[in-house]
């Protein structure tokens, strides 16, 4: 088995396999601490914690996670909470930075003999549709080199060579632009409140998300032009106090802003996730917008569902699963991509010169007020923000 990309999708499936006694290879484009400091999301689904815990590689989330279940909206008029680690399934979120999820995955891989190969950079995948598929790759000197196996999972992302190499043709493409971009800021201070913060202003989105007790993530929502390194740190901070209502409910920690980066919100699925040998996992088989935190759970998912299922192929000759697994985390994505566009509906007015019309405007305000008013709202929230 050839697994294409070192991130929380690639390192859960290697881990799976050589616990089933497959024998894998993990391809990497990216040098080590490259993998190990790419700053993600970090906010872990229960059923992505449980997946972690029954397959043996919850040992640095269980020892430095931290469960995290309420969420605070401001909006002009005026703020509420929603405890959602009581309400519907009453499960919470686990906050836990991706990057060191990946360290830990990519620990356990090479403490029992995994094979991964950093700095190699996968061109293209050919032969899916034959028994003996392979993946060619350009080396860290430059040198071309290939690597076959019975099959090739593509967890390198929406633009890997995984998804590149599937025929046109054999899948179809389903594609939604939002409209709508985030300045996305990592920010070296603690939190300044101690809930998800979904602020809803006349001059835009903002958010804050909670990474740990020094690292806080924001959100402001920008131009679709805009530069990453447009403003200032200070005129970052300030326009984050008008958003966040600083003045009325407190006000922000600040400190140095350490990455930026412009965030087009998008959502793209392909179907099916699988041609021949060849599957698509994570980023690859579907992107779906960070409004929802289901990325990375997603791609937790998917990887345990393919790594049940290519342990029954290879172990013991039973297909079923394998054939099935397009259908089976399709049906997931989706459900994430439902709320994933509930949730852009509710925090941004509609993109365009002219924004919400004021029927719009109006149903806007009264989905919010659903959400903070009616209990039978708040429950299927708290199920659908959390679960998968």
């Amino acid at each position: 088995m050839v697994i294409l990309g070192a991130g929380p999708a690639g390192l859960v499936l290697g881990n799976l396999l050589l616990r089933a006694g497959i024998d894998c290879a993990v391809l990497e484009r990216s040098g080590r601490d490259d993998v190990q400091n790419r700053a993600r999301a970090g906010f872990l689904a229960a059923n992505t914690v449980r997946i972690l815990a029954r397959n043996g590689l919850d040992e640095g989330l269980r020892r430095n996670g931290q469960e995290h279940g309420v969420c605070e909206f401001r909006t002009d008029d005026g703020r509420f909470r929603l405890d959602y680690g009581r309400l519907g399934s009453g499960d919470p979120h686990t906050v836990y930075p991706q990057h060191e999820l990946v360290t830990d995955l990519l620990a356990r891989f090479l403490d029992v003999g995994g094979r991964i190969r950093f700095d190699t950079e996968a061109v293209a995948v050919s032969g899916a549709d034959g028994p003996t598929p392979s993946v060619t790759v350009r080396e860290a000197d430059g040198r071309t080199g290939r690597w076959r196996a019975r099959y090739v999972a593509a967890c390198d992302g929406r633009h890997g060579a995984g998804r590149r190499s599937v025929p046109t043709g054999a899948v179809r493409r389903y594609h939604r632009d939002h409209g709508v971009s985030w300045l996305g800021l990592l920010a070296e201070a603690p939190p300044s409140l101690d809930a998800v913060g979904y602020a809803l202003h006349p001059r835009g989105y903002a958010g804050h998300m909670a990474r740990s007790a020094e690292i806080t993530r924001y959100y402001l929502q920008c131009p679709r032009d805009a530069r990453a390194d447009a403003w200032s740190d200070e005129r970052v901070w300030d326009e984050l106090d008008v958003r966040m209502r600083a003045p009325e409910y407190g006000p922000l920690v600040r400190g140095r802003l350490v990455r930026r980066s412009v965030v087009d919100l998008a959502s793209d699925v392909l179907e099916p996730l699988r041609h021949g040998a060849l599957f698509l996992v994570g980023d690859a088989a579907a992107l779906i917008s960070p409004s929802a935190a289901k990325g990375a759970n997603l791609a937790v998912l998917e990887a345990e569902i393919l790594g049940q299922a290519l342990a029954a192929a290879l172990r013991r000759g039973d297909r079923a699963a394998l054939d099935g697994y397009s259908d089976r985390c399709l049906a997931h994505i989706w459900r994430a991509q439902e709320f994933s566009h509930w949730m852009i509906g509710l925090l941004h007015e509609p993109p365009g010169p002219e924004g919400a019309s004021p029927f719009e405007a109006r149903l806007r305000r009264s989905r919010i007020r659903a959400l903070r008013d009616s209990p039978t709202q708040q429950d299927w929230f708290a199920e659908s923000y959390v679960g998968i």
